[in-house]
């Protein structure tokens, strides 16, 4: 949930059953999905408009529902389950999270606690009503996060392990006799035993010592555990050099869940890495499970949900099978190599030669990658399914390889908080899409402290990037439960306020002004979805990942600087997804099937010194793939790799035997200047599914049906942090077709829904070139797909290829040409025609001199969740917002600015239109013409076409805004939100009305 830390050892932070569920399969890393809960279905090649206009339940935007543990009413949950159906979302999570509450005790746990019988009971009512309403219901494995079970102690084998390590400085010579060192720092709270696995005895090597570690010698490390007598133990050191004793101690973590205590008994951390820590937690489930809420599951139950691993530990994070399981893994003991992985207050303390450390290191986190991914994430799912569900986490926050969980996963999911640039989601879509699973789904929206202030703008324009990068579903952080013990107007938060100040996120509802607008939101984001989960990504180029960690900001040289901004496309894989069954190639293209990757790209470590080094296992699969056709750059000096791990005897040579191979073939490059990049990839023949002319700020993302290409395009950055900001675009950009059959390109309106075919563009053989024009954030989605394919009557009509007027589009009348000035136009056709076009006088922008504002100000009410409204009434001259207006400088709400235009008497709207700019609007918006709605405003560029809806003579029009509450809060709430500075919301324009001529082409 919150921005996520790296501390080595782990990381921290932060009821009639009408809905029946979906059939589906797919491989993740060689088991199958259930025959049952499969995931969203928004595939689809229905060539029926409303396909896009109204999409489906199951690919809309979902909400984190946050609950006060069980103090819930089951009034309140069906209404609240009400709000959320009718305001256009297509599900919810339920999560015990109530960090504003800091006085505990009202929540009352022994009797209202999650998982007790008041909470299972609300759950049911959740259930019930979400399957009369057609929204399912996604559950928390545990209280808050991470995964705990109530009644686990610290001491029980299933709850977290960390191994803590105690030291004695020896001098040459020097005689210890004493208890055996114990721990260099306290047990957690309510931990009450510890283990001793082992003594050592290792001397000291200042050659390897570092700025923060105690260098050691290997060779030198003595097992003095057989010694230990009573809990003391007795040791000389040799002579020839300082010495140092060190213990290992194997205890709990002691650790809760975030924001506890949420249940009677307390719950603690389960372990993550073993089978009976994950028993624990589905060992609960199944006792909680009444045959009434198993039905219910069926009915309306969607996916179990997995936080962020943020498992919280001074020491290494453990578990008993770790000793056996290395050896498997690598052939030997551990315990030899303890001094370089042990840990105090997350810092490494002893360390090896340089190269033996990080090899050490390597092996021990890919073997607790391994038992994470088998032992918790496997057997979660396995056991979700068992109960017609999917299993929904965030594979991250260990150092463990979230690309490989990504393909274990039903539904891997990132979140906009923590991930620090897109290649973050890059990382999960490629696990996903080797799987063959469809969702990847990201915890949106979260900003830290803007409670009360987030704008939906800034939540788009995050979204925008994360869509482009491989994100398909939202789910909203989040939807509060309306009211808790001692809570302020407007209600329950589950995260504001933080520590006394405004907290993470938004509570959305209609407690929130915008909610009057949020199905223009939701219709949007499912619009959104219902096409980037359609048919299967396409991604130009795989980057090879040795060590698959993800929320880290570490991207793929040359691609993210350099390849992105000239249309490019890529996902990360790691070693275990190329042992999935789509790791095949055909006709040069790795994973046919799926993301169809045109090339692999190899580069040093990024998490080891970008040292170049591969695994013998997975260099023969490259070499496979590439004698198979696939293209492959290596970057760096592959042909002297060595192996990431401690290599057995000859295994370096063994590694370079095969580069060797690899690096023979014709379709396999070497470059060791990234710069040199580029030119490799056109050497090889490959090429990018998008092109631009020249560098851009440009995202998209491809996505094949069997008759459609979709593309989606976002105007945005790698990074939202990254100076300069994005400025807005305006260029050619070309896009491949890659399916059989004609084409001609649809222009797919997220905001309206509304699918028209492109009049102005050109075709050369599967390549389609159009202008694309967008305002920083904004999105369009251009669909290559056969004609008529959205009900669009134009078939293959004769289109523009060039124009020197503002636009030509079809209309219902035709080919038309628009222009705002007069003049003479010339248009060439596709038949070769040109056609020449005079636009009479066209009618000057109006400028409205006078605005009528009519204001719904919100106040706080008589009790938490009332809200009291005053109506206020201004004549404006002048666009300002809210806080430079005197009357509403603290006011949030809703507010609705009339005014009139004056269009000449020869006003028709078969020769004339206009389009309304909007200017700078804050925050949600919408537009009414002499009485009729227009249709949905693209929030980041808020111009419409109105042309429709005019007539001659006077005109009215209205805008009506909502606001965010901040400012009202500021002066309700000052302890909290008092050091908010006050926010610029509402109408500032500059608004104009700019009218147009039009004229049929034919």
């Amino acid at each position: 949930m919150h921005e996520l830390v790296s501390q080595h050892g782990g990381m921290s932070r932060r009821a009639v059953l009408t809905v029946g569920m979906a059939v589906g399969a797919a491989a993740a890393l060689g088991a199958a999905t259930p025959a049952a809960a499969a995931l969203p279905a928004g595939g689809g090649h229905g060539p029926a408009a409303d396909w896009f206009a109204d999409p489906s339940r199951s690919v809309r935007p979902r909400f984190r529902w946050w609950w006060p543990d069980g103090l819930v009413d089951p009034d309140e949950i069906a209404r609240e389950v009400d709000q959320i159906a009718d305001a256009g979302f297509g599900g919810v999570e339920i999560a015990a999270v109530h960090h504003s509450i800091k006085d505990k005790s009202v929540l009352d746990t022994a009797h209202h606690g999650w998982g007790s019988r008041p909470w299972l009971d609300r759950v049911e009512a959740a259930l019930q009503r979400a399957a009369r309403r057609g929204l399912t219901v996604d559950l928390t494995l545990g209280p808050s996060w991470p995964v705990a079970v109530p009644g686990v102690t610290p001491d029980d084998e299933s709850a977290a392990q960390e191994l803590a390590y105690g030291h004695v400085a020896l001098a040459a010579g020097a005689t210890y006799r004493g208890p055996v060192p114990p721990p260099a720092y306290e047990a957690a709270s309510g931990v009450q035993r510890q283990h001793l696995l082992a003594v050592q005895a290792a001397r000291v090597d200042t050659a390897n010592s570092t700025r923060k570690e105690t260098g050691l010698n290997l060779d030198s490390v003595r097992d003095l555990t057989a010694t230990v007598s009573d809990g003391t133990l007795t040791w000389t050191a040799p002579e020839g050099g300082d010495w140092v004793l060190i213990s290992y101690w194997q205890r709990g973590t002691g650790q809760q869940p975030e924001s506890g205590p949420h249940s009677s008994p307390a719950a603690y951390v389960v372990d993550h890495l073993s089978p009976v820590g994950t028993a624990a937690v589905t060992g609960r489930w199944d006792d909680m499970l009444t045959p009434s809420l198993r039905r219910l599951l069926k009915a309306a139950g969607g996916s179990f949900f997995e936080d962020s691993v943020e498992l919280e530990t001074d020491g290494l994070i453990w578990t008993s099978l770790l000793p056996e399981a290395f050896e498997q893994h690598t052939g030997r003991p551990l315990l030899p190599y303890l001094p370089a992985l042990v840990l105090n207050n997350s810092n490494q303390v002893f360390a090896f030669e340089g190269q033996l450390t990080r090899q050490i290191r390597h092996d021990f986190w890919e073997t607790v990658s391994g038992l994470f991914n088998r032992h918790h994430l496997r057997a979660l799912r396995d056991w979700a399914h068992s109960l017609d569900m999917t299993l929904r986490s965030q594979p991250y926050g260990l150092q463990t390889d979230a690309i490989a969980s990504a393909a274990i996963l039903d539904i891997p999911e990132g979140e906009s908080l923590g991930f620090k640039n897109l290649d973050d989601y890059r990382c999960l879509a490629g696990g996903r899409d080797m799987a063959g699973h469809t969702v990847l789904s990201c915890e949106a929206g979260a900003y830290n402290g803007t409670a009360y202030s987030t704008t939906w703008d800034r939540f788009l324009k995050t979204m925008g990037g994360a869509y482009a990068a491989g994100v398909n579903q939202t789910v909203v952080h989040g939807f509060s439960y309306t009211t808790a013990p001692g809570v302020s107007w407007p209600g329950f938060a589950a995260f504001s306020p933080y520590n006394g100040a405004p907290g993470y996120g938004e509570s959305w509802g209609p407690r929130q002004p915008t909610w009057r607008h949020i199905e223009d939101i939701s219709s949007y984001l499912g619009r959104v979805h219902q096409v980037l989960q359609a048919g299967t990504t396409r991604a130009d180029v795989a980057v090879f990942r040795q060590t698959g960690y993800t929320a880290t900001g570490i991207g793929a040289s040359w691609f993210t600087a350099t390849g992105i901004p000239l249309g490019w496309t890529h996902q990360f894989l790691s070693g275990p997804v190329l042992d999935l069954p789509s790791a095949t190639v055909s006709s040069g293209r790795l994973a046919p099937d799926g993301p169809g990757y045109k090339a692999l790209f190899v580069e040093g470590d990024f998490f080891y010194s970008s040292t170049p080094t591969l695994a013998v296992a997975d260099a023969r699969k490259l070499l496979k793939l590439a004698r198979a056709g696939l293209a492959v750059i290596l970057f760096g000096t592959f042909d002297q790799a060595l192996t990431p791990g401690v290599p057995a005897d000859g295994e370096n040579d063994q590694l370079r035997s095969v580069l060797a191979q690899l690096l023979a073939l014709p379709n396999v490059a070497q470059v060791t200047d990234k710069t040199a990049v580029g030119d490799a990839l056109a050497q090889l023949g490959v090429t990018p599914d998008v092109r631009y002319a020249t560098s851009s700020t440009l995202l998209n993302a491809h996505r094949a049906t069997a008759d459609a290409d979709f593309y989606y395009l976002c105007n945005g950055k790698h990074a939202e942090t990254v100076k300069p900001p994005v400025a807005a675009i305006d260029h050619d950009v070309t896009l491949r077709r890659t399916h059989r059959g004609a084409a001609v390109p649809y222009l797919l309106d997220a905001w309206t829904g509304e699918a028209v075919r492109l009049a102005h563009y050109t075709q050369d053989g599967d390549d389609f070139t159009v202008r694309v024009s967008l305002q920083p954030g904004q999105t369009m989605i251009v669909a290559l797909a056969r004609p008529g394919r959205f009900g669009d009557r134009n078939g293959t009509r004769p289109h523009a290829v060039a124009t020197d007027a503002d636009e030509v589009l079809f209309t219902g009348r035709g080919l038309t040409l628009r222009a705002t000035t007069s003049g003479t136009y010339t248009t060439r056709l596709s038949q070769e025609r040109t056609v020449t076009t005079k636009i009479p006088a066209v009618p000057e922008p109006i400028t409205p001199d006078q605005w009528q504002l009519d204001v719904d100000d919100w106040y706080p009410g008589s009790t938490a969740t009332r809200t009291e409204h005053v109506r206020r009434s201004l004549t404006l001259d002048t666009l300002a917002p809210w806080s430079q207006i005197s009357e509403l400088a603290d006011s949030g709400g809703i507010g609705r600015y009339r005014t009139t235009v004056t269009l000449p008497a020869d006003w028709t709207t078969a020769s004339r239109g206009a389009v309304l700019e909007l200017g700078q609007v804050s925050d949600t918006v919408r537009v009414t013409v002499n009485g009729t709605r227009v249709p949905s405003v693209d929030r980041l560029h808020p111009v419409l076409d109105v042309g429709l809806h005019l007539r001659a003579g006077r005109n009215s029009i209205e805008i009506e805004v909502a606001v965010p509450l901040i400012n009202r809060l500021r002066v309700a709430q000052p302890a909290v939100f008092g050091t908010t500075a006050r926010q610029s919301y509402g109408l500032v324009g500059p608004v104009r009305l700019v009218p147009y001529a039009q004229v049929v082409l034919g």
